[in-house]
């Protein structure tokens, strides 16, 4: 199993891509950390890890972006497993808007969770991180690298999101630390569930994908746990979209 006994913090793991991923490292021998902003949903995830057979799992209730909460759970999981191996940031919230219609509070809110969250776990879990072999893979989106139309705040802090992980990459190459991004195409969660509750837009924007169809959250997460594993070894700084093609190019005969 490639991730026997290696601790594994996974945010935003109370539902979605986020206990997908919990789940799929738990299957793979980690010991995982899952927080969620909900305490709830993140006693549901580390309940269902353990049932897998896992060796542990601890729970956290945490809001991502603020410090003394991050810096709180920084404490319990490195009390109960020493050190952490592979952090995964992935919660996030969305929006839908156009510039002149998206309200300041939201377009705050998400940049404070999708972006500061990111940031600020990254800073206060960094220096538990195992050196050399620590690995950071951020949650953006295929949003984040070419522009979809009615999502302003959303795009922005994913597109931002793939730029702190260059960056991220760059600064912490020299201590054997990778960081990498997953860039998501549009997965059937809670959070698009809306989205999709028309048929006819579902598949309409299933078209929109080469491969005809929306992603799984277990699509991602088998990414994600290629980027966190040594098989992306030689792998750092980079945004790997899994969007069936959507990024590719227009799947039309024009």
């Amino acid at each position: 199993m490639r991730f026997e006994s290696k601790s594994v913090v996974v945010t935003g793991a109370g539902s979605g891509l986020g206990r997908a991923a919990a789940l799929a490292f738990a299957r793979e021998g980690a010991r995982l950390t899952v927080i969620d902003v909900s305490g709830e949903a993140a006693r549901e995830t580390a309940e269902e890890i353990t049932g897998l057979g896992a060796e542990q799992a601890l729970p956290l209730a945490a809001d991502v972006a603020d410090s003394a909460a991050v810096q709180q759970s920084v404490k319990a999981s490195v009390a109960a497993f020493g050190r952490v191996d592979v952090l995964l940031n992935n919660a996030g919230i969305a929006v839908r808007h156009p510039v002149a219609e998206q309200d300041e509070e939201s377009w705050d809110e998400v940049l404070r969770v999708n972006l500061r969250g990111v940031f600020v776990c990254s800073k206060y879990f960094l220096p538990h991180l195992r050196r050399p072999g620590g690995v950071i893979v951020n949650t953006s989106s295929i949003v984040g690298l070419v522009g979809v139309r009615n999502r302003a705040a959303y795009s922005t802090s994913k597109g931002a999101v793939v730029t702190l992980t260059k960056n991220m990459a760059l600064d912490y190459a020299p201590e054997g630390i990778r960081v990498n991004a997953v860039c998501p195409g549009f997965v059937r969660t809670a959070m698009t569930s809306k989205l999709f509750a028309d048929a006819d837009r579902e598949q309409r924007i299933a078209a929109m994908h080469p491969l005809g169809r929306l992603a799984t959250p277990e699509d991602i997460a088998s990414a994600i746990l290629f980027l966190a594993s040594e098989d992306a070894g030689f792998i750092t700084g980079q945004a790997l979209a899994v969007d069936g093609g959507f990024t590719a190019g227009r799947p039309e005969d024009v």
